[in-house]
């Protein structure tokens, strides 16, 4: 199994949460302030460093218009974290390609990465959370499909060596695809997509992509892995090994199990600080209609925010504890949901302090990644 630490760089220094009506979107920015913000960002990028010097890969994702994230373009980040680190695999994930104008843009910015990074990247794909749509004033309806074009406009531009090449789609219109530079990796750097619902989970298994989760604990996790595992050896593929599957969770290693605990505890802020307005949350087009009306009814999500740290980790979204604790939850949920291969940490959020963070990254990364790395990647796949 491969390790990626993982921190979506939140600005926690707020008002209380009574005050505004919503952490995405309208979040007024006088709040942000500059001089804090970059002490944050040199922090931040310290932590992705020091992840790579004790072993870990890294990821990063992308997210516009809020606090919880201050990350609104991952080609720049990524192009710091290819020059800073040395070993480590980078991880985009991701992209939201169903929200972006110019995929043609996407595919030079990934390649000139992946040059930068002498061919350590690895591309996530997302469609892009529903809170965003009206800040970069999209068309919530068919998004799903858009991405699908996206990514196959992206891929084209990826491996088209012989000149320029036309593309005349539905949502994107290109003349002379050309991209300069090409990319270090070939065909392309490895391709990850987030999966939840069962139509997503066919067309990433089709492509024979990494399919991650996030957060869906032991129940829905299997179920995506069993799914997309099915449809591969239903059009006739081998069964997939477990490096096509990956899952993120919060994750804090202390020394002993009361100090993991603590540094957990700060890392739920993650779940309670994500006060989204309700106009944000579903625009008209953007679920499938079984999936609004479920919304409408009252259904909630794969996890209650709201819970408390034991019933999060009995879920199977939180990790931690000392590192032979944290050894055995990872294991525990990697045995019950049928394996995957890669694992991302979620390992800061909220007010978990640097000294607190670079901590959990040494242990993660000298005590507790070591022995996942021995589980069974099943790197060559196996015939049903």
């Amino acid at each position: 199994m491969r390790s990626f630490y993982f921190s979506e760089n939140a600005y926690p220094y707020l008002p209380d949460a009574s005050e505004y009506t919503s952490i995405r979107n309208t979040l007024p920015n006088r709040l942000f302030d500059p001089k804090v913000g970059a002490e944050l960002y040199h922090r931040y990028f310290d932590e992705w460093q020091y992840a790579d010097e004790v072993g870990l890969n890294v990821m990063v994702n992308e997210h516009h218009s809020t606090a919880t994230n201050l990350n609104p373009s991952g080609a720049v980040v990524l192009s710091v974290l290819a020059r800073i680190t040395k070993k480590a695999r980078i991880l985009m994930l991701g992209l939201p390609i169903a929200n972006r104008r110019d995929p043609v843009r996407v595919a030079e910015e990934m390649a000139m990465v992946d040059n930068y990074s002498r061919g350590r990247l690895e591309v996530g794909f997302v469609r892009g959370v529903p809170y965003e749509i009206s800040a970069q004033n999209s068309n919530p309806m068919r998004m799903a499909e858009r991405m699908k074009e996206a990514h196959d406009l992206i891929i084209k531009a990826w491996t088209s060596h012989d000149g320029p090449f036309n593309w005349e789609g539905r949502y994107f219109q290109h003349r002379q695809v050309n991209i300069w530079p090409r990319p270090y990796q070939q065909p392309h750097p490895p391709i990850w997509i987030t999966c939840k619902s069962p139509s997503q989970i066919d067309w990433v298994a089709d492509e024979g992509h990494i399919a991650a989760t996030f957060l869906t604990g032991y129940g829905d996790t299997k179920r995506i892995f069993d799914h997309y595992r099915a449809r591969r050896v239903q059009n006739g593929h081998p069964s997939p090994g477990n490096d096509r599957f990956a899952y993120a969770a919060l994750t804090y290693v202390g020394k002993t199990d009361s100090e993991g605990f603590a540094g957990a505890e700060k890392l739920m802020w993650y779940l309670n600080a994500n006060k989204v307005a309700s106009q944000f949350k579903n625009p008209p087009g953007y679920s499938s209609i079984p999936t609004s009306v479920a919304l409408m009814r009252g259904a909630s999500t794969a996890f209650d925010r709201s819970s408390p740290l034991e019933s999060c980790i009995e879920q199977g979204i939180v990790f931690a504890g000392s590192p032979d604790t944290v050894y055995k939850q990872i294991r525990k949920h990697y045995d019950a949901v049928g394996g995957y291969g890669n694992l991302l940490i979620m390992g800061q959020a909220g007010f978990l302090e640097h000294d607190e963070t670079m901590s959990s990254i040494k242990l993660l990364g000298t005590e507790v990644a070591p022995r996942l790395a021995q589980l069974s990647i099943n790197a060559e796949a196996v015939p049903a």
